[in-house]
């Protein structure tokens, strides 16, 4: 079947290891499935598993990709849950300490084909398009627990989203206007500022810049060049939920004595559950709330979709079509 996939790791040349070619058909365990992939979408965990990050060597060629929306096999429309998780496990998803990602132990999306244990179908909403749900498994799912599980926030409060243009950020945006928060959201690039006030952000700042007002929680995927900003914005008492350190992890400064005096709290979020997936697509169909869409491409033309966002060059999701 066709597919996309990496046969090789390379630190500073990542796309050097992308092909573009045939894999064999998917292996379909015991209680397992398939699914005809119609759309999936890029993450940046699959730039990474190019640099051999969360990818082992000994896993290669492994077909790239997380995140899918199509067929299964009595042609229901669904959308696939990402996190595979151990048997044996019973609980959140996210907390199996043996839990992996589509693309890490087994073959990925970005096929004509992939292969998922039974609970990891969703059905898909009939309002979203197929490229519009492939975009919700990884970046959505993880704004969706991040503003509402893991931050707990709610109508009326204000949240700020630090830079605006990355999947999860820009799905931040939307999801917490169509949660009833008051969004403010930051960039260095005046046109994405721009762009976040179209997806319903209230306010917009420069990266850094002072707020006129403390916030209730921040969704951080930042990092370091964001991290002092964040934890400064913050009313006594507020969140800053982290996901992502896209400028790095090493701080110039933790603010810890901030931290610790104004009794901050700083709170870590991976991905989502089954169950999640499932209300955040009840959420974007009762509120007529959509995915944004950077550019769809057919998956013959993956690598222009890599390369733009290894250049940063996105506002929203990348999504490829089968």
């Amino acid at each position: 079947m066709f597919a996309v996939y990496a046969d090789s790791f390379s630190k500073d040349s990542p796309l050097d290891g992308l092909v573009v070619g045939e894999r064999p058909d998917p292996e379909v365990p015991d209680g397992w499935t398939t699914v005809t992939v119609k759309a999936a979408s890029l993450n940046h965990h699959d730039l990474w598993s190019l640099r051999g990050v969360g990818l082992r060597e000994e896993s290669l060629p492994m077909i790239l990709g997380c995140d899918a929306a199509g067929l299964d096999e009595d042609g229901n429309e669904v959308v696939v849950h990402a996190v595979i998780n151990d048997p044996s496990w019973r609980g959140d998803d996210t907390l199996d300490p043996k839990r992996s990602l589509l693309s890490e132990r087994h073959q990925g999306a970005f096929a004509d084909k992939v292969a998922v244990p039974r609970g990891n179908v969703v059905p898909k909403p009939a309002s979203l398009s197929f490229e519009e749900a492939a975009c919700l498994p990884t970046a959505w799912l993880t704004a969706y627990r991040m503003l509402f599980t893991r931050g707990g926030l709610r109508a009326g409060d204000t949240v700020l989203v630090q830079g605006a243009g990355g999947g999860v950020a820009t799905a931040a945006i939307a999801l917490a206007r169509a949660g009833g928060l008051r969004v403010l959201a930051t960039s260095r690039d005046e046109g994405k500022r721009s762009r976040a006030l179209e997806l319903g952000a209230h306010e917009v700042y420069e990266s850094g810049a002072r707020l006129p007002v403390k916030v209730d929680g921040v969704i951080e995927t930042v990092g370091k060049a964001t991290w002092s900003h964040s934890v400064r914005s913050l009313r006594p008492g507020g969140v800053i939920v982290t996901s992502g350190t896209t400028s790095g992890p090493d701080l110039d400064d933790a603010e810890l004595t901030r931290i610790f005096f104004l009794q901050l709290r700083v709170v870590g979020s991976t991905m989502g559950t089954r169950s999640e997936l499932a209300a955040l697509a009840t959420l974007l169909d009762a509120t007529g709330t959509s995915p944004v869409i950077d550019r769809v491409l057919p998956m013959e033309q993956a690598a222009e979709g890599f390369a733009a966002m290894a250049d940063g060059d996105v506002f929203g999701k990348i999504v490829f079509t089968r």
